[in-house]
Formats: structure tokens, sequence, C-alpha cells
């Protein structure tokens, strides 16, 4: 069976960066451009590699803030500072290291990584496996038969992969209900704010009673008075969050399953790697080639 590894490459450039800025380690080239981010970003994509053994790679990534949501909301994300200026450098020079490891960079102006990564599972989960890696909690929304997510835990290789099974042992919901249950409570990550004063827990209880959000609004005159009554004040918010708190499946990106087969080329890589001067991960390329 063909096994695809889709890799949320903003979720593990972040990561990789801020496990090694914390500590003011930016590993600069003799040019003065920082590599910390990418470092840690190889580092986390072949560990990953070694451990899912994945027949196809491909690697998704956000193209700017501006997205169809942020049309929608102003302030979604809003909240979120500016890239640290030792970072913005990476973003570019990431995507020319996955492209020397011959695995597709794929993402789309106007929507999130995330957004990529849904449609591309939701392509490849009839004739394979599916594994998304990524840090971000909002994408196990995504799992459904033959789509399991591995969420990255701390350190190089520690993982929590959940299928359906495992989500539901975790949360108690589907993984499709977790898009009305951040609907809710809102993000306060993504800055919107779901239904005011309703918060995860009573949202759990809701959800596991009624199933969803319409469920919720048919069934109102159930609700205690205090909790009717904040729905009723949120209404509006309520069906905005759920469109913000949904990863959209069927955007416009495309990438065909042969192009994404694992075909390392040792020397291109090396010669990628000794051009941005990495001295400590050529042992990383004998893992995979």
């Amino acid at each position: 069976m063909k096994k695809v590894l889709l890799i949320d490459g903003m979720a593990l450039l972040f990561r990789s960066f801020f496990a090694t800025s914390v500590y003011n380690r930016f590993m600069y080239t003799s040019n003065g451009i920082p590599t910390n981010a990418i470092q840690g970003f190889v580092k986390h994509m072949i560990t990953s590699m070694e451990t899912f053994e994945p027949t196809h790679v491909v690697c998704c990534w956000d193209m700017g803030s501006k997205t169809f949501r942020t049309e929608m909301f102003d302030d979604y994300k809003a909240n979120r500072p500016a890239p640290p200026q030792e970072l913005i450098p990476q973003f570019d020079l990431v995507k020319e290291v996955v492209e020397a490891f011959d695995i597709p960079n794929i993402g789309l102006a106007g929507f999130e990584a995330d957004d990529c990564l849904g449609t591309l599972a939701e392509l490849y989960r009839e004739e394979a496996e599916v594994i998304i890696l990524t840090g971000d909690q909002d994408v196990l929304q995504l799992i459904k038969p033959n789509i399991k997510v591995a969420l990255l835990m701390k350190g190089y290789g520690n993982y929590e992969v959940l299928d359906e099974n495992g989500f539901y042992e975790k949360k108690g919901l589907t993984p499709q209900q977790l898009i009305d249950l951040k609907a809710i409570m809102g993000d306060s990550s993504d800055n919107y704010p779901g239904v005011k004063g309703v918060g995860e827990k009573t949202a759990t209880k809701l959800l596991m009673e009624y199933q969803t959000v319409d469920g919720i609004l048919e069934n109102l005159s159930a609700l205690t008075k205090s909790q009717r009554q904040k729905f009723e004040d949120s209404l509006e918010l309520l069906h905005l969050s759920r469109e913000l708190a949904t990863i959209k499946c069927d955007v416009p990106v495309s990438c065909e399953l042969h192009d994404a087969t694992i075909t390392i080329d040792r020397n291109k890589v090396a010669s990628k790697f000794d051009e941005l001067e990495f001295k400590n991960l050529h042992v990383f390329i004998d893992k995979v080639c």
C-alpha cells in the first residue's frame, strides 16, 4: 500500500526556529544568513520519514498572511506578532532545501497550508494511507478513514499519532465535531471569539448531547437560561467562527502522487547542505538514502 506523508511546513519551521532562538542560537552562514529554523526543519523532516517510512512525501506552506479568512474577518490572527527578523530569510531558503530532496512544495495564495493539507489528503486517501505531520491541533479535524494525524511532541521523533478511534478516546468527540467545538469556544491563537462565556468543557458536553452546532440551536429551549442567552447573543459570531474553523478540502491545488514519490539524489542534497554550510546534517542524508 502506498503511504503519503503530508508535512505542515510552517508548523515544523516555526517550531524549529523557536526551539533554538530562545537560546539565541541562530547558526549563521559566513554570509550572515541565519539557518537555525531550516536545520531543525531538516531534522524533523528526515526523522519523520525514518519513523513513518512513507513511499511519497509532500510539503505544504502558507503563502503570506492574507487569506480568504482575513477577508471574512479582519481580526483573524491579527493578534500574532510579525515573524522575527532572523526567520524571514529562511522562508524561501527552506523551500529550496525541500526542493533539493525532490519533494514537492505546495501552497496557494489566499489559502493556508491547512487547506492544502486537507485538499491533498482527501485526494490521496482513495489510493494511499495518509499521515499528516503537524504541530497544529486544528488539523485533527481532517482525520477520517485512511487519514491519520501525527502531532509533533517535544524533541525529535516523538509523535502522538491519532486515527478516528484515538481521537474519540482523547476528546469524546468525532474529528468532524472539532470544527463545531472551535466554533463555540472560539480560538484565542487565531483570534476569533466563538460564543462569549462558553468554554471547552460546556461546549464538549453540549456537542456530546446535541452532536452539532445546528443540533444545539434547534434545542435552545432545553439549555439553561444562561446558556441560551449566550448562544442567542452570539449567533452571528458563532456562524462566522464555524466558517473560520473549517479547513477547506477543495482548494485548487494538485500534485500527482507519482510526482511525490521519494527519489532522493544524495549529491543534490549534499550540495545544498554545503551551500548553506550545514556542518552536522550530512549524517542525516544517510538515514533516507
